[in-house]
């Protein structure tokens, strides 16, 4: 491969991305691992046609992709998210992008976060698998991780008149409205109306719930009511997507790992180790989109003006020059804060506190309450071009019980 490559012509061609050439939608959203490492190898930072841009799976250039938002941006007008519910913390950058951000800081600090839903969680993970220890099965995803995940959201944004069923319903609809938009379809009328809906339960928020998150950020004065509402709607879809594929994938690499579960229920300080591990092994939101600002060389790769740049936080997590024999889940691995899963710079992830909370919340749950629970023999794992997860997380268990 040339040293330089100039993404202005010649992008058709397959001699100097060749790996890249070949790459499709399908492979990146099924058993990606196998051809992430086939870029990453040998193009780490590599052309793809499928996706009209660049995939970056080496670890140091997601790195300097991720930090350097003066080069790569997400403020572009392609960005999806953005066009369904307006500009917001995750669709700009700068001072812009603090401004919306910041007023939203305090209440996921760490600190924040264990004070006011370590306990809640705990009691809510026990409350929603109890219901379901006298079958000796379930679906872990549908019984535990998702329901979880909106529940942690709703209290959190401590929207009015909003039960976790309605809140799911918003989410799905904006769920609906962006892979709308990435496939080129314009948003529907079914996306439009759970917007308007979610916009006019923020008001009354504001309007009526004094002491809310909502409620305090409008009475800071640096957001507007739309803005107020997008930042809203993207911590509600994030949170919710994200968090039940970061629980989910938890729960399937620790029970589907016999030697690993040993180990963590033997030494149950591992827990928040296995967690980390399983967010290296498979990040729940594993590609994250940037765009060239100008002419910028990246790892000897010439990227264009305009430019999509995509990282692939789940082939940087399984980098070969970071982390050894990156395909295995191992909850002793000595460098587990190394993994990008929650991104860096200065679009870290805003609720990494809540959502690891939760997930240890989860994890304890089942090992406290379903100790004998294993993966049944049908578990596919986990797909998706953009968000991944497992369709299911059936587990079995040989002595129903009751709490």
């Amino acid at each position: 491969m040339d040293a330089v490559y100039d993404s202005s012509g010649g992008r058709s061609s397959t001699d100097r991305f060749p790996v890249g050439a070949t790459v499709t939608l399908e492979d990146l959203a099924n058993d990606a691992h196998p051809c992430l490492a086939r870029l990453r190898d040998a193009e780490p930072v590599s052309w793809l046609p499928a996706i009209g841009g660049w995939l970056v799976t080496g670890r140091e250039p997601a790195l300097t992709v991720l930090r350097d938002a003066d080069s790569f941006t997400v403020d572009d007008p392609r960005f999806s998210t953005a066009q369904v519910v307006g500009p917001s913390m995750l669709s700009t950058d700068g001072d812009d992008h603090a401004r919306h951000r910041t007023p939203f800081a305090a209440a996921f600090r760490q600190v924040a976060v264990r004070d006011g839903f370590e306990a809640w969680t705990s009691t809510e993970a026990r409350r929603l698998l109890a219901g379901h220890l006298a079958l000796g099965h379930c679906d872990l995803r549908q019984v535990l991780a998702g329901p979880l995940a909106v529940g942690v959201i709703a209290r959190a944004l401590e929207l009015a008149d909003a039960d976790p069923d309605r809140v799911l319903g918003w989410y799905r609809a904006i769920v609906d409205g962006v892979e709308g938009v990435n496939a080129g379809r314009a948003v529907g009328d079914g996306t439009r109306r759970a917007v308007a809906d979610l916009r006019s339960v923020v008001d009354r928020t504001v309007r009526d719930s004094a002491g809310s998150l909502l409620a305090e950020v409008a009475e800071g004065g640096s957001l507007t009511a739309d803005e107020l509402f997008s930042n809203t709607a993207v911590l509600m879809f994030g949170a919710i997507e994200t968090s039940e594929g970061m629980t989910a994938n938890a729960l399937a690499h620790l029970l589907g790992s016999a030697d690993q579960l040993e180990a963590v229920a033997a030494d149950r300080s591992l827990v928040p180790d296995a967690v980390e591990e399983s967010l290296r092994m498979e990040p729940a939101a594993t590609l994250v989109d940037r765009y060239a600002t100008g002419a910028v060389e990246l790892a000897g790769i010439a990227i264009s003006v305009g430019d999509l740049v995509t990282v692939s936080l789940a082939g940087a997590n399984r980098d070969p020059a970071v982390f050894v024999d990156p395909d295995r889940f191992d909850v002793g691995r000595p460098n587990l804060s190394l993994q990008l899963a929650f991104v860096r710079g200065p679009h870290t992830c805003l609720g990494l506190h809540l959502a690891r909370l939760q997930t240890i919340a989860a994890v304890d749950a089942v090992l406290d309450l379903i100790p004998g629970a294993g993966l049944d023999d049908d578990f596919e794992s986990a797909r998706g071009l953009v968000f991944r997860k497992p369709a299911t997380v059936p587990v079995t268990w040989d002595h129903p019980q009751s709490v």
